[in-house]
């Protein structure tokens, strides 16, 4: 899909844009630019979830405790449906005291939050509802948030820079014929882009008792895009 066309029919001197300057004449070549941009689709074959054990006590020693024990059931889970260490990573833990506030008294401490997350690399998306339902049943109390993405966008990227080039060329050739000529030489051709247009990260709260059930959580991995732009510059040749 076309996100932008820019064309500009130019005439300028070769130092504003490095044009070549034709033998036995003193004028630049007139030059024609033109950029284009084009996505492509693919479907994601991988997700991140990320889940938490987050453990309240009076003190923290005690909290600790009791998270790294639930935290450990939930890998232990995990595990159990084939998931490897490689594919299970922690990427926080925190340890927070909490206050009760008062007017005109100085806060109280009241007890200690452990907050330990681990992010799950799941490779095989039909286990994606399997995940966060082990998760929940074996300790987790918060999965703060679920990521899909591709292990090979490579084609997509490829097909998407095909377009882009093939928008740009064509666009420079109607503007060339316009303009009383014809389109020459490719002179310059800037590529970029290659990124994935993600969408929105996927925040979601489960609760636990929501595993009591036989349903598993349904999940949708849906289609991203990756988008990819070029700009060239092409000899402008006029008609005789």
């Amino acid at each position: 899909m076309l996100l932008n066309k820019v064309l500009a029919l130019s005439l300028c001197s070769a130092t504003l844009l490095g044009a070549q300057v034709v033998p036995g004449h003193g004028d630049p070549t007139p030059t024609i630019s033109s950029s284009a941009a084009s996505e492509a689709k693919f479907t994601p074959d991988r997700a991140t979830v990320s889940i938490s054990v987050q453990t309240k006590a009076p003190t923290a020693a005690a909290a600790a405790i009791e998270n790294a024990r639930k935290q450990n059931s939930v890998l232990s889970a995990l595990r159990g449906l084939g998931m490897t260490n490689d594919e299970l990573s922690t990427t926080g833990y925190s340890v927070n005291p909490e206050y009760r506030y008062a007017p005109n008294t100085s806060p109280i401490l009241t007890g200690y939050t452990v907050t330990n997350t681990v992010l799950a690399d799941v490779h095989d998306l039909k286990l994606i509802g399997k995940v966060l339902d082990t998760a929940l049943a074996n300790g987790s109390n918060v999965i703060s948030s679920l990521d899909f993405y591709s292990s090979n966008t490579d084609v997509a990227s490829q097909q998407a820079l095909t377009d882009a080039v093939v928008k740009a060329r064509s666009n420079a050739g109607i503007a060339a014929k316009a303009a009383g000529g014809s389109l020459g030489a490719l002179l310059r051709l800037v590529v970029s882009g290659g990124t994935n247009a993600y969408p929105p990260p996927r925040p979601i709260m489960l609760r636990a008792a929501s595993v009591a059930t036989d349903v598993p959580t349904p999940i949708n991995a849906g289609q991203q895009t990756v988008s990819m732009s070029v700009a060239g510059e092409w000899r402008f040749v006029p008609n005789p």
